[in-house]
């Protein structure tokens, strides 16, 4: 399993994989709701209790370009791969995470800015 971390990442400067601030944390947790017709609700939660509410991270690098270019490759490497890696999230615990999308800008020279979802997976290995 690859870790994002910035020897992870092809040994990117120290401290370029930790996100600027403004990370947002989603919770969906997995349920199944029945309405019925007085108002009444039911809720039965859905799957096994430790990944019935798996987070989905959303994160900003604002990073010099040869590192945004590090994280980028990483990220590549595990869409190639189709492999988690693992991370840990600002006051979290480490856990496996996907990466699904992501997207590079390039504000002014030397300087670049990812944006991207980390999604936490539950996987046997």
């Amino acid at each position: 399993m690859a870790t994002f971390n910035d020897a992870g990442c092809n040994n990117a400067t120290a401290g370029s994989t930790t996100p600027t601030y403004g990370v947002t944390k989603t919770s969906n947790p997995a349920r199944r709701i029945v309405k019925f017709g007085d108002g009444y609700e039911q809720r039965q939660m859905i799957g096994i209790p430790a990944q019935l509410d798996p987070k989905v991270y959303t994160l900003t690098f604002v990073v010099a370009e040869a590192d945004a270019d590090k994280i980028e490759a990483f990220l590549e490497a595990r869409a190639e791969d189709g492999e988690y890696f693992g991370w840990t999230p600002p006051a979290g615990s480490s856990g496996k995470y996907v990466c699904d999308s992501w997207n590079k800008t390039i504000p002014y020279n030397g300087r670049a800015t990812i944006n991207t979802s980390f999604r936490q997976v539950f996987d046997l290995a």
